[in-house]
C-alpha cells in the first residue's frame, strides 16, 4: 500500500508547476506519522490517491465480482443458440452490468457502512478505511474461490506460512479467485451448450435421412433452439441460476 502510495505521489509532483514549489504551496501534499503508528494523509493527497484509484476502477469491477462468469456465460450460450450478433455486445455487457450490481449489492452495502461512511464522518482515517474496505469483497471471494487455485497460486507465490485460506494475501487471493471464475463459467457454459448441440444433431440426421444435404443443419435448427429457449423461460433461468450460484 505504501509503494503505490509513494508512486502515486511522485507522479502527481512530476505534473506539479516548478512555481508551486517554489511558493510553498506543495506543503498540504503531506504524509504524517501518528502516535499509534498510523499514518496520516493531507486531503490533497487524499484527493491525488483517490483520483488515481479511480482508474483502476473498471479493472476491480471486471475481476473482483461476478462479472466475469456472467459475460463469459451469456457468451457461451450466445454461441450454443448460434445467434453471432445477437445480442450485441452491448447488450449482454448491459445485462452483466446490472446483474453484477444486483448480486454485489450486500456486499457494496457493507462496504458503504463500515468503511466509506465512517470515512466521510471522519471517524477512519483513508488507511483504515482501505483495510475495512477490502474485507467484505475478500470474504465474497474466499466463499467463491476453489482451494485448489488457491493453493496453486500459494505454492507459486513461494508464501510457506499460509495454513487457511483466510491467511491468503490479496496478491495470491485475486489470481486464484479469476481462475476459479473461468472454470465455473466454463462449467455453466458446457451444460447449457449440450441441450442445443442436441438438437442440431437431430436436425443433421434428419437431412441426411432426406438427402437434403446442401442445407446447412445449422439454418433449419436456428428457429428451433430459439423456440425451445423462449418456451422454457431460457432467459429467466439462466440468469436466475447465475445469481443464485453466488450465494449471496
Amino acid at each position: 500500500m505504501k509503494r503505490w502510495i509513494m508512486l502515486a505521489l511522485l507522479a502527481g509532483l512530476m505534473f506539479t508547476p516548478v512555481s508551486f514549489a517554489e511558493d510553498g504551496l506543495l506543503k498540504a501534499v503531506t504524509v504524517t506519522a501518528g502516535a499509534d503508528g498510523s499514518t496520516e494523509y493531507s486531503v490533497t493527497m487524499q484527493i491525488l490517491l483517490l483520483m488515481t484509484a479511480m482508474s483502476f476502477i473498471p479493472a476491480m469491477v471486471i475481476m473482483l465480482t461476478s462479472f466475469t462468469r456472467i459475460i463469459v456465460v451469456l457468451s457461451i450460450l450466445r454461441q450454443a443458440l448460434g445467434l453471432q450478433q445477437t445480442p450485441s455486445n452491448q447488450v449482454l455487457i448491459g445485462i452483466t452490468m446490472f446483474m453484477t450490481f444486483f448480486i454485489m449489492a450486500p456486499v457494496f452495502d457493507k462496504i458503504h457502512a463500515e468503511a466509506v461512511k465512517p470515512y466521510m464522518n471522519e471517524t477512519l482515517t483513508m488507511q483504515q478505511a482501505f483495510e475495512v474496505g477490502k474485507e467484505p469483497l475478500r470474504q465474497f471471494m474466499l466463499a467463491q474461490v476453489r482451494t485448489t487455485d488457491l493453493e496453486t497460486f500459494v505454492e507459486i507465490s513461494g508464501y510457506t506460512d499460509i495454513t487457511s485460506p483466510e491467511l491468503a494475501p490479496m496478491s495470491v487471493l485475486i489470481p486464484a479467485f479469476i481462475t476459479s471464475e473461468l472454470k465455473t463459467a466454463f462449467q455453466i457454459g458446457f451444460m447449457l451448450f449440450v441441450p442445443f448441440l442436441v438438437l442440431d444433431l437431430v436436425v443433421a440426421s434428419i437431412l441426411m435421412a432426406m438427402g437434403m444435404m446442401m442445407l446447412s443443419p445449422m439454418i433449419v435448427s436456428l428457429p428451433f433452439k430459439i423456440m425451445l429457449f423462449v418456451l422454457v423461460d431460457g432467459w429467466g433461468l439462466v440468469l436466475g441460476t447465475l445469481a443464485s450460484s453466488f450465494g449471496t
